[in-house]
């Protein structure tokens, strides 16, 4: 069976990025099209505290909130700092700079699109535990092995 590579885009914020910032992102990039694989990476926002006086209270973070993509409502885990895409073919690639241009075109502080290999594309000890030896390589890499749920999947308009 032959490994099909598809381009990987990382789009890097020089901040971690507030909800509805994510959010108008998000709407764009759905847009768009050509998104196969998608990974939101940040810090982590428990929905309780994980420890110290507070433990198991809960963690009234202003940016663990619930967003719109598309037709789905998104419940935010971590402050988002980085996207991760993995698309089609290299053709949406200029859409995607010109998309990003437009959301940070406002902004005080500027967010670069980088080209390259981003997400596992072979079965980590991690996936293997998780998920056993029939894994669906489609989640590969995407989710934290400690998480109790399995990925939030948002359905395309294919």
């Amino acid at each position: 069976m032959t490994e099909a590579i598809y381009p990987q885009v990382r789009i890097v914020s020089a901040r971690f990025l507030r909800p509805d910032t994510v959010e108008q992102l998000l709407n764009r990039l759905v847009r768009i099209g050509g998104i196969l694989r998608m990974s939101l990476t940040g810090q982590n926002l428990p929905a309780t505290v994980p420890y110290g006086p507070a433990r198991g209270k809960p963690n009234p973070h202003p940016d663990r909130k619930v967003i719109r993509v598309g037709d789905q409502d998104v419940q935010l885990q971590v402050q988002v700092g980085t996207v991760i895409l993995e698309l089609e073919d290299e053709s949406y690639i200029p859409a995607i700079e010109e998309a990003v241009d437009e959301v940070f075109a406002d902004k005080d502080f500027s967010c670069t699109v980088q080209k390259g290999r981003f997400m596992k594309t072979t079965p980590t000890v991690s996936d293997y535990a998780k998920y056993g030896p029939d894994a669906d390589r489609e989640i590969l890499g995407l989710v934290d092995p400690r998480k109790k749920g399995g990925p939030v999947i948002i359905q395309g308009n294919k």
